[in-house]
């Protein structure tokens, strides 16, 4: 499979797949699992575990255009001011639900814009998570940076709070882009913000960038690429755009006449991961990239790579909290999601109650058909022995698995003697191949483009 009418005929241009950054996908959780389900899960956390965290900021000065996640506009301090004292309570919740000994492998700030918080407030966060959830040794603390909400006394706060990767969402750099986005963000700003990243001894450096954007071409693809590289990053995120402007209402301001097609959106992807691959990038999974060194890059030599929320991870820590509006938090036992409007977060914090809305408890049958999907995702090949040993699957239930995928994707997938594994030139199918192992109905309106 080496062109683009192959991956045509099998349905990449028109599907609409979930991401499987969890599984089952966040359109499977049900309100069953509530905040009573939820402390059960806190409270069964072992003493002197390593979990990570996440925290949600929700925030923004500017609402970008292209943007699906949970976020608000504020122009004035006091809204933020009060959603720190709330996230502040959750975190009293939560220690107060855990065993002792608890330390973070990961801690992540995403939103929506971190760093519009003030130093003071970035202070105050920092410090109350870090007396409840100690980092360990080798503990990474992560920030989003919008290069346009960054000066040196924040970020000056931020490594004095222990942050040692940033993350940049650059999305593309071209003028005619950015305005078609509503994201202005100069080369010269994002060359700013990192001149002060690595100023205050921060090493580790993420970029994002997105491909399917309107007016896209691949020549403006590779400029974008060419001014990434010049910032330096460890790793880079190259996602594809999700226009869904039923869930993400904004999205209405990107005309669809000027947003490439199945087979453009292929082309652009390819530019890129041609041009990272040239500098020296491993590619990891399906739209990461990181450098040999990196630890991303490391974990994905060594079969240790993840995925979860944020994406791909080297995190090995199995439980994720979730802190804030919207958030989600992921157990042995299920996920659960914090309520995604502020002001209904507030007020389950405020009436002392854990803000969750809904969730899902995994069944045995999850746990396998999770797995085989993260290896896809992660790995592009599923090994049977692993699946036997940790879930009882037995070869021959894989085996005829495996003959309902050959059945339907021929010569995309090859098979092993010890398991499945996807072409090289199959990649851009892994998300479908992968929603033809979930056990769930899948509703294509619900969901982005395949590629």
């Amino acid at each position: 499979m080496s062109n683009h009418s192959q991956l045509g005929r099998l349905g990449l241009f028109d599907a609409r797949v979930p991401r499987y950054t969890s599984y089952p996908p966040a359109t499977q959780f049900r309100t069953s699992v509530d905040g009573l389900r939820a402390a059960q899960w806190i409270t069964a956390v072992p003493a002197g575990a390593r979990i990570s965290l996440y925290v949600h900021v929700p925030f923004c000065r500017r609402l970008c255009w292209f943007c699906a996640c949970r976020t608000q506009g504020t122009q004035g301090s006091k809204p933020v001011e009060a959603y720190v004292e709330t996230l502040l309570a959750e975190i009293a919740a939560l220690r107060a639900r855990l065993a002792p000994g608890i330390t973070l492998s990961r801690l992540h700030w995403g939103g929506g814009t971190p760093t519009l918080l003030p130093p003071a407030l970035i202070a105050r966060l920092a410090g109350t998570l870090h007396d409840a959830f100690p980092m360990a040794a080798d503990g990474e603390f992560s920030v989003e940076i919008d290069p346009s909400e960054i000066d040196a006394p924040r970020m000056a706060a931020l490594a004095e709070a222990g942050m040692n990767r940033a993350s940049i969402g650059v999305q593309d750099f071209d003028p005619l882009i950015q305005e078609a986005i509503g994201r202005p963000q100069s080369f010269e700003m994002t060359a700013e913000a990192v001149r002060l990243i690595r100023g205050h001894g921060i090493c580790s450096l993420n970029t994002d960038i997105l491909y399917g954007l309107p007016h896209q071409t691949s020549a403006r693809m590779s400029e974008t690429v060419q001014k990434v590289l010049a910032l330096s990053p460890d790793r880079v995120a190259l996602y594809g755009y999700a226009h869904v402007p039923w869930m993400s209402k904004r999205q209405v301001m990107i005309p669809e006449s000027t947003l490439p097609g199945g087979e453009a959106r292929l082309d652009l992807f390819q530019t890129a991961q041609e041009l990272f691959i040239a500098e020296g990038f491993d590619e990891i999974g399906i739209d990461h990239f990181a450098r040999p060194c990196d630890g991303l890059a490391q974990a994905a030599a060594t079969g240790r790579l993840r995925r979860n929320f944020q994406g791909y991870t080297d995190d090995p820590a199995e439980v994720l909290l979730g802190l804030g509006a919207s958030s989600i938090a992921r157990f042995p036992q299920g996920y659960v999601q914090n309520a995604p409007a502020t002001g209904a977060y507030t007020a389950l914090v405020r009436a002392g109650q854990l803000p969750v809305s809904r969730g899902h408890a995994f069944t045995p049958e999850d746990h396998w058909r999770g797995r085989m999907i993260e290896m896809l995702m992660c790995s592009s090949r599923i090994d049977m022995a692993e699946i036997e040993a940790r879930f009882g699957i037995s070869a021959t239930r894989q085996a005829e698995l495996f003959a309902q995928l050959l059945a339907r994707f021929g010569t995309a997938l090859r098979l092993r003697d010890d398991g499945l594994e996807i072409t090289p030139a199959a990649r851009p199918l892994t998300r479908m191949i992968a929603q033809a192992l979930d056990g769930y109905s899948v509703t294509a309106q619900s969901h982005s483009s395949a590629i």
